[in-house]
């Protein structure tokens, strides 16, 4: 479920104002140091103190670091990990010696050991989670670093970064403010409190199963695990959101609305897993319909939703919300697709119905009918003359289809599409698949839609996750939307400029991709 090699997750500056990171194995790769630390002093405690096959099997830093350390303070990771073997030492105090049998002296041990491999080996940091500081930075979003470590200023101060991070909530500061260590939430909370920022608007990011855990307890509105071994489903399991395999794979997505380059999207198919975990929030989707429930056709009225599309979308209905967001005009959408009980956008989202009879448009949009019926007189009247081409009209659009124009025409079409759209005040000029369409000029659309949508269907998003699959330009809208706190999928033979993290080939895939959902939604059960 590791998303490696694949298009990465966008954060969005406009949805959080803060991210904080843990220290080791997320911004130093100090985590190697702490690891060795660990196994030299239980193995030479259970050395002198086991006898042969009892408690005395080593110290695994595969398996037995994460489980029983990482992440967590030091007494109390000695107190796991013993535990773990069936052993009981006195707690004795923080400042017994290194050489005194208690859970403080084995822990003290540890960290002698630690700060002497510290001083001949220095500090490595993950350049690539460095650059992406900087840009969080840049785009004003504050930072944190948090750690259960005692030696966290002394490694940003030996790795010259100490000046990246807002404040710091560390082992030190544990003690001092009486707050449990993770898996608790305290930390993050503690964090996001010196951050000024609600924990619902902060990022969390880890590489430990306690760390996922407590950033999630703390309400954080988005939690990003970072696998450096073979953690990745350990991680979602105890509450990451999502897992990546390095910090690079991250991109910010700014207000402006700026949409990234091309990257290799990963198949939507081949990641089920991953987009929908099984602990997590409830899906709730959204779809495109021209070229994503139906192939892209040459005449718009040709395309028809398939019967067993249809039947797919039926049996999804029943397991989870569905709302239907298309460029078409409601009634034309709703009668195509022709199932009760979901909710229908139409017109890029200024006309919106529920299954219980609710109804609404975007009342600003209504202002620019005038405008709109202008525009279509002529829009039919110039390019009449030119074979091919389509003038549809929708309540609120007019679109110019030109995907049967001789390539030769395409652009005198758009050359009287932008005279027009020159000439009547209150418009704006859009493109999509083989169209020229113009909309009112407001702000509004599939993404604003959704939104409204989200807040009408009550997706509490400590509940709910959006998922959105479209296929077209306008849906970057919704993509962009969602870069924070859902799932784009584009529908696309091939990888494109977009703001979705997945990638589905054609309609036929998206009907395989909802069938394997509905299969799990089944399974999962109420």
């Amino acid at each position: 479920m590791n998303k490696t090699d694949t298009a990465g997750v966008a954060l969005s500056s406009d949805r959080f104002d803060a991210v904080v990171l843990d220290l080791d194995g997320v911004i130093t790769q100090t985590a190697k140091v702490h690891a060795t630390a660990w196994k030299t002093t239980f193995d030479d405690y259970l050395a002198k103190h086991t006898a042969e096959g009892e408690h005395s099997e080593p110290f695994d830093i595969e398996t037995d670091y994460h489980r029983y350390v990482d992440g967590k303070p030091r007494y109390d990771g000695v107190r796991s990990f013993l535990q773990s073997r069936g052993l009981d030492l006195p707690e004795g105090k923080p400042d017994d010696g290194s050489d005194q049998e208690t859970i403080c002296g084995l822990g003290n041990r540890k960290n002698e050991l630690f700060q002497e491999k510290l001083r001949h080996e220095g500090v490595e940091v993950y350049a690539s989670t460095i650059s992406l500081i900087r840009t969080l930075r840049r785009a004003g979003l504050r930072t944190a670093v948090v750690s259960s470590s005692r030696n966290c200023r002394a490694v940003l101060e030996a790795a010259g970064i100490i000046d990246l991070f807002d404040t710091r909530v560390d082992g030190v500061e544990l003690q001092k403010c009486r707050l449990a260590g993770k898996p608790a939430p305290d930390i993050f909370i503690e964090a996001s409190r010196r951050l000024a920022s609600e924990p619902h608007r902060c990022i969390g990011i880890e590489d430990a199963t306690a760390g996922v855990q407590a950033a999630q307890a703390a309400g954080f509105g988005r939690v990003i695990g970072v696998n450096r071994g073979d953690q990745a489903e350990a991680l979602l399991e105890h509450g990451a959101d999502v897992v990546v395999a390095d910090l690079g794979e991250l991109h910010i997505v700014t207000a402006s609305g700026d949409t990234p380059p091309t990257r290799q999207l990963p198949s939507a198919l081949d990641h089920l897993n991953e987009i929908v975990p099984t602990h997590d929030r409830e899906p709730v989707l959204f779809l495109d319909y021209d070229g994503t429930l139906t192939p892209i056709v040459p005449h718009p009225n040709d395309a028809i939703l398939s019967d067993t599309m249809r039947a797919t979308l039926q049996r999804l209905a029943r397991l989870c919300k569905i709302a239907i967001v298309s460029g078409r005009d409601l009634g034309d959408v709703r009668n195509r697709v022709g199932i009760k009980g979901i909710w229908y956008a139409g017109s890029h989202g200024f006309d919106i119905s529920g299954p219980k009879g609710e109804r609404t448009e975007y009342q600003e949009g209504r202002d620019y009918l005038p405008a709109l019926d202008a525009a279509e007189h002529s829009l039919r009247e110039k390019l009449g003359a030119i074979p091919g081409c389509l003038v549809e009209r929708k309540r609120f659009a007019v679109t110019a289809h030109y995907r049967q124009v001789a390539q030769d025409q395409v652009d005198s079409v758009k050359q009287v599409v932008d005279q027009i759209n020159s000439s009547h005040t209150g418009l704006r000029l859009t493109a999509g698949k083989k169209i020229y369409e113009l909309q009112p000029d407001i702000d509004w659309d599939k993404g604003k839609a959704l939104r409204w949508l989200m807040r009408a269907l009550d997706t509490d998003p400590a509940r709910f996750i959006p998922l959105y699959i479209g296929d077209d330009i306008t849906d970057e809208d919704a993509f962009r939307e969602l870069a924070a706190d859902g799932i784009g999928i584009l529908v696309a033979e091939r990888d494109q400029p977009t703001c979705a993290a997945y990638r589905l080939d054609d309609p036929d895939a998206v009907q395989q991709f909802l069938n394997q959902l509905s299969d799990k939604l089944a399974r999962l059960g109420p």
